[in-house]
């Protein structure tokens, strides 16, 4: 039974490898790095995640999901 991930992080952590998330979604290795790191996905990555991650079973990853982890992150002051 999987569960919804609770931040980018753990949602990108359901792949094997970065690099395998990053081939699944269509991106670099650096960009799919950035994201996890960053904690926040560019909107434009949004529909092939929410592909990806259902076609993996990971439940709760939607667009509104996503928007979330993003006003989330964007709402952390900067360090």
């Amino acid at each position: 039974m999987n569960t919804t991930p609770a931040s980018i992080s753990e949602l990108i952590g359901q792949w094997k490898t970065i690099g395998a998330f990053a081939v699944d979604i269509g991106c670099g290795y650096e960009a799919a790095r950035q994201m996890r790191r960053r904690g926040s996905i560019a909107p434009e990555w949004w529909a092939a995640i929410v592909d990806k991650a259902a076609a993996k079973g990971i439940e709760g990853v939607t667009l509104e999901w996503l928007g979330a982890q993003r006003a989330k992150t964007n709402a952390e002051p900067a360090q």
